[in-house]
């Protein structure tokens, strides 16, 4: 054999090793995954009959549906409704957005509920959010951030211009997370509702991050149930590892698109008029005496001047005054009354969480009660819920696919935090089902526009 034969016969050979070593690989890695891993891409057959089939899979917990739904939305993207992307005539509006124009029952007709809904950015969510909540006899006040864009603003009040029961908060707020103009900015609305002419019962809070699970009617059959002529505020003494919070004095920062609230060396004075302050939840559902009592109240008033300077001011203000023996609707001594904040209390320990790495927490006296926000916190994580299955933003769960069977069957009334722009099915899944549900709740007549789709292929049960 010469040189040159000698050379070949060595290439081909080692060709020949490539192909069975590649080979090899390539069978023992496809056989050695799992089915669900064997196939990375499913097919758009998959995605059925969309979204519905798809959102029953999700709501029920089918292993495989998460996967399959993150590749089917992302041929599927939903578009913007023509109404929230160019103005449309407020009967257009009115139609091509589904909103609901008539109370649905003679008890929801009776009993009207104020809303506050602070909002800066998503537009498509917070008109999501709106046509779940809205029905005729309640009324509305929107806050806007102030630092939001023109074309947000203007938006948001052309939208709002079709309606006469929802309007924009007559005093705008640059709003800092964590600050006092949080407070300020439901605080403003409160004036406005009062002297608006719908005699509403109870207001409630949201952001333009909420979205309801309970429908209108059973929100209003809770709130009798259970709280009637009382307010709900969660909270409790203010535990000794949250009292830098209102012994600091605090400063917000706002400039150039940055905003923060951040510590100075000063220590404040004791709360006016000797009062106790409670931590709690920012969140609340409170009776109409209650508001007009904060309102004008002396100690209301020395309360919130005081709280100007504090930490996250929200979550100490309405359960402090709440907590007041004399207050509209109060509930003195109260049990801890909602799952909306993540706190490690120390006769827990072991059994809710592993223990606190700070200071010890007070000890509540009561059982928990109510239920106003579904939210998963990082931090109970493996205990009060199986994970995020989003992302989450300040320790705040962003919901993905994986979550929407746990927000189902959570006895909360309202979810937080959606991103439509990140996770579209959630919402997509979460709007149908809803909606679905309001219609086979209502007592009245229903109207072609109310529906969102002719026929709806969900092959689950909506009375979760």
């Amino acid at each position: 054999m010469n040189q040159l034969d000698a050379t070949k016969s060595g290439f081909l050979m080692c060709i020949g090793l490539c192909i069975f070593i590649f080979t090899f690989i390539y069978v023992r890695n496809t056989f050695s995954k799992e089915p669900s891993e064997q196939k990375s891409f499913p097919d758009t057959a998959e995605c059925g009959v969309y979204p519905d089939e798809l959102c029953s899979a999700l709501f029920e917990g089918k292993s495989a549906a998460p996967q399959i739904g993150n590749f089917c939305q992302m041929i599927h993207q939903p578009e913007m409704p023509d109404c929230i992307r160019t103005p449309c005539n407020c009967s257009t509006v009115l139609k091509t957005l589904h909103f609901i124009t008539r109370p649905l029952s003679e008890e929801e007709g009776n009993f009207s509920l104020a809303y506050i809904i602070t909002i800066h950015k998503e537009l498509e969510m917070f008109v999501k959010l709106l046509r779940a909540i809205y029905l005729p006899q309640n009324v509305y006040c929107i806050h806007i951030d102030e630092k939001s864009p023109r074309y947000y603003k203007i938006a948001v009040q052309t939208l709002v211009n079709c309606f006469e029961n929802i309007f924009i908060s007559s005093k705008r707020e640059n709003v800092v997370y964590a600050g006092f103009s949080r407070l300020q900015a439901d605080i403003n609305c409160m004036k406005d509702l009062v002297n608006a002419k719908t005699q509403w019962n109870y207001v409630i809070n949201l952001c333009g991050q909420d979205y309801p699970i309970k429908t209108n009617k059973e929100i209003i059959q809770y709130i009798k149930s259970k709280w009637n002529d009382k307010n709900m505020t969660p909270g409790v003494v203010q535990p000794p590892h949250m009292k830098h919070r209102t012994h600091l004095s605090y400063k917000e920062y706002v400039h150039s698109g940055t905003s923060y609230v951040y510590p100075t060396k000063n220590m404040k004075d004791d709360p006016p008029h000797n009062l106790t302050i409670y931590f709690g939840t920012a969140y609340y559902v409170l009776t109409r005496k209650f508001v007009e009592f904060t309102l004008t109240d002396v100690r209301a008033k020395d309360l919130l001047e005081w709280s100007k300077d504090t930490y996250s001011p929200d979550e100490h203000y309405w359960v402090t005054l709440n907590r007041l023996s004399d207050a509209p609707a109060a509930t003195p001594n109260a049990q801890w009354e909602g799952n909306i904040r993540a706190i490690k209390w120390k006769d827990q320990e072991g059994v809710a969480h592993n223990g606190c790495k700070d200071a010890p927490a007070a000890t509540p006296n009561a059982q928990w009660e109510g239920n106003i926000r579904a939210i998963k916190w990082k931090d109970q994580e493996g205990v009060a819920h199986n994970g995020c299955k989003g992302h989450y933003i300040r320790d705040i769960c962003v919901y993905g696919l994986g979550d929407l069977q746990w927000i189902i069957e959570s006895p909360n009334l309202f979810a937080n935090k959606f991103e439509p722009t990140t996770y579209p099915l959630v919402m997509d899944c979460l709007e149908r089902r809803y909606r679905l549900k309001v219609l086979q709740q209502a007592e009245v007549p229903l109207e072609a526009h109310w529906h969102f789709q002719e026929s709806n292929y969900f092959n689950m049960k909506l009375n979760v």
